[in-house]
């Protein structure tokens, strides 16, 4: 369904606030009537509203004033003046204030359409601005996906037939495979490509501070709240939010999360406003959410909802023939306009490796190669996984151990070659600082006495 656009009018003749209400409700907007400015000013601190109808003259406050008050709130609306006093004084001080523009009565009614709709034109621009100056610092994505692999390109056929729904969809794989690769790709060929497409990690956001990363805050709704805050559902409205690692959500916001994903609306923290949003969701976890189920730490009703529709990505050790052509567009990002390239030995090695962080973690091995290559050519030795404790576990890759077994010695491995800094490690790893601590619960690591 395609988002309404939410318009509040404050208008203390009853009969004209009743015409404005109707005609624009007749056009498909969702319509808010105050009579009076004090309630006006209420309703815009209550609910977040696309577009203010503002009458100068009202009881309680008048419409300049409520413009004064309401520029100050987190996200305020784009705001038309309305007098039947129609000056030029009038007109520069509503200007002034930030109103988007000024109409005097009389006026026809499909002045007020055009206006509003272009005051919501303009709102949204400016969120989607705002949206994307707040993601700048954190795009870093490989444009695209690199694959001669069977398997891998069956996956991207299968993207393409389901981006046309709007269905939820969960991409599993490991760590590491291109999950949020999938889920960009998943929404740029859908129809809602310009729409926001919104992401969040739910293993990287502390569970105090989860509920209101996602569905925004009231201001005062506890210590540090100091103004509105808008959440990654509104953020996402009319497009996609892609929610990452979903396996890691706390069981109490998993139903929090169902209902507004059935229901379509939630409540921000502390809000007593209902706040309707049509988002696709686009889930991703390198968990095994059915296990998860029988184990009781993920609710079963929540998996169904999200799994509609599922895609599974090959670990990279299953596409060996994609390593040399992944290694070779990472030598390009890294080295320049002169990258260096593989030596056969280097190539042959790459390929041995079984690769416990996928995709990301060969980023990062070609990354630091780049950096120790002398004379335009990376040799065997100038690979991170050949000069660190981790190749034992690259010649195990053809042994008898489980793939649980070789995960164990490479994270130990790891750890080891980091000084057991954490965070250095899971950046190795191609992992998140949570997922790597409840690895070492998992495998019982004991982080070694200082000498």
């Amino acid at each position: 369904m395609k988002e309404k656009i939410k318009v509040l009018v404050a208008e203390d003749e009853a009969n004209l606030g009743t015409i404005l209400d109707s005609f624009l409700t007749g056009r498909g907007y969702s319509v808010t009537t105050c009579r009076d400015g004090r309630a006006a000013l209420q309703a815009l601190r209550a609910e977040a509203y696309d577009v203010a109808l503002l009458d100068i003259v009202m009881p309680e406050m008048d419409g300049l004033e409520v413009l004064r008050q309401v520029r100050d709130e987190p996200t305020p609306p784009e705001v038309i003046i309305i007098t039947g006093n129609g000056t030029i004084e009038t007109a520069i001080s509503a200007m002034k204030l930030g109103a988007y523009d000024y109409m005097s009565k009389p006026y026809r009614m499909a002045e007020i359409d055009v206006l509003v709709r272009r005051a919501w034109e303009k709102r949204q621009l400016s969120k989607e601005n705002e949206f994307l100056h707040s993601r700048l610092s954190r795009v870093d994505a490989v444009p695209e996906i690199i694959t001669q692999h069977a398997a891998m390109q069956s996956v991207l056929q299968l993207v393409e037939r389901l981006a046309r729904s709007d269905a939820a969809v969960l991409v599993t794989g490991e760590s590491g495979t291109g999950k949020e690769l999938i889920a960009k790709a998943v929404h740029r060929l859908s129809p809602r490509a310009e729409a926001p497409l919104v992401d969040i990690n739910c293993a990287a956001i502390a569970e105090n501070l989860m509920e209101s990363e996602l569905f925004g805050h009231e201001k005062g709704a506890f210590t540090g709240a100091l103004g509105r805050k808008t959440g990654l559902f509104e953020m996402a409205a009319g497009g996609t939010l892609f929610m990452d690692e979903i396996g890691e959500l706390d069981p109490k916001l998993q139903g929090k999360l169902l209902r507004a994903l059935e229901t379509g609306t939630f409540f921000r923290v502390g809000g007593t406003q209902k706040v309707e949003v049509d988002v696709r969701i686009i889930a991703a976890t390198n968990k095994d959410l059915g296990k998860a189920v029988q184990d009781g730490t993920f609710r079963q009703d929540l998996f169904y909802r999200i799994n509609t529709l599922n895609i599974s990505l090959p670990p990279l050790r299953d596409r060996t023939v994609d390593i040399p052509l992944i290694a070779d567009h990472f030598l390009h990002r890294y080295g320049g306009a002169n990258p260096p390239k593989l030596s056969d030995e280097a190539i042959a090695a790459l390929q041995a490796y079984s690769w416990p962080g996928n995709v990301r973690e060969l980023r990062n091995v070609i990354e630091r190669a780049v950096l120790l290559a002398n004379g335009g050519v990376i040799y065997g030795r100038d690979l991170p996984l050949t000069t660190t404790p981790a190749a034992d576990v690259a010649r195990a890759a053809g042994s008898e151990l489980t793939l649980e077994e070789l995960e164990r010695r490479h994270i130990e491995a790891v750890l080891h070659q980091a000084n057991w800094h954490q965070g250095r490690a899971a950046t190795v790893l191609g992992i998140s600082s949570k997922t790597l601590y409840r690895k070492i619960r998992e495998y019982g690591f004991i982080r070694p006495r200082e000498a």
